[in-house]
């Protein structure tokens, strides 16, 4: 049966590509995009498919067909509730992302990241939503010695480990207390096509490579990461939002491959020079605050209960996101 989604944050590139996906393969009755547009704006959202935008005060208590622009915040409990009315799965993807901003404004990262998550929470619960779905991280983990799996006990290094570990906290609280069926994922470090506004580090080497600088890794270049493809954590999505018996759980999202900075930028530039671009110069600079050593899951739980497993390796993401970039060469964006 096709279901009613809400995406929040679903005008940046996790939420595009949830919407590509529902749309090609006619899974979704109708789609609910809540977005304060800080990141991702009206024309990334207008590359995937056509909308029409609504103020919250004007949506029915049922559902328009096809994709409804909602302009909002999570903080604002009653815009969350407005938006939840009629849905039957929320994607809560809306968040204060990254170790560094964090770090930056420790206060912003929690207004969003916790109270913005318990507003949802809230919201979906009084709407009577049937599938909560958070997009969590591996930061909750903190320093510990991977491969991270669902059990470790967490020891938060960062304000936004701390916030998505409150976030996690709170959707096994509603599911426990109240019944709504939460799952939150633990996504390693997403890449791939439509990543022009990501400031992560698979996003960022390329866009300063195709801006002619140099490659900065901060640190030594050893720490290590779990690298994603766009296309394996939507997979994960759609899954966790429609499989049943998986209610108060939680799933790391990853590859299990351990993977050095230093390899990354190899990757980057190798790829690079494929194309006929020349190899970028690799720089390093002082490490961050915040930042683990060393960071890769056990996605073994994940494959049991979703029955899912990443099927696009690492070599072959990193040249498809290249070519994705340097076919947008020529936007504003990245230019």
């Amino acid at each position: 049966m096709a279901l009613n989604w809400l995406i929040t944050g679903g005008g940046g590139f996790l939420g595009t590509a949830l919407i590509r996906r529902l749309l090609s393969e006619e899974i979704a009755a109708s789609v609910r995009v809540l977005d304060n547009l800080s990141v991702g704006g009206r024309d990334d959202l207008g590359e995937v498919c056509r909308f029409v935008e609504k103020e919250p005060g004007d949506l029915s208590a049922g559902s328009l067909p096809g994709v409804t622009l909602v302009v909002g915040d999570i903080r604002d409990p009653d815009v969350c509730a407005l938006c939840c009315s009629g849905m039957d799965v929320v994607v809560h993807f809306a968040a204060n992302t990254g170790v560094p901003a964090s770090i930056d404004n420790p206060r912003l990262d929690m207004e969003c990241n916790v109270v913005g998550t318990f507003n949802m929470l809230e919201a979906a619960r009084g709407a009577g939503a049937a599938r909560f779905v958070f997009a969590s991280s591996g930061a909750p983990a903190g320093e510990v010695e991977p491969p991270i799996h669902e059990e470790l006990p967490p020891h938060p290094v960062s304000p936004y480990g701390a916030s998505k570990l409150a976030g996690e906290g709170y959707c096994s609280a509603y599911y426990k207390s109240f019944g709504l069926e939460t799952v939150a994922l633990r996504f390693g470090n997403v890449y791939g096509p439509g990543s022009i506004h990501k400031g992560s580090v698979v996003a960022r080497f390329i866009k300063n490579a195709l801006a002619g600088k140099h490659l900065e890794i901060y640190g030594d270049g050893t720490q290590t990461r779990d690298f994603i493809y766009i296309d394996d954590l939507i997979d994960a999505v759609v899954l966790s939002a429609t499989r049943p018996g998986i209610g108060g759980e939680t799933f790391q999202i990853a590859t299990s491959r351990e993977t050095t900075v230093l390899e990354i930028a190899e990757m980057v530039s190798g790829a690079m020079e494929d194309q006929a671009l020349g190899r970028p110069e690799i720089r390093m600079a002082g490490p961050r605050p915040g930042d683990v050593k060393r960071n890769f899951s056990d996605t073994g739980k994940a494959e049991a209960m979703l029955g899912w497993k990443c099927r696009v390796n690492l070599e072959e993401g990193i040249a498809e996101t290249v070519k994705f970039f340097i076919n947008m060469k020529g936007s504003t964006e990245i230019s």
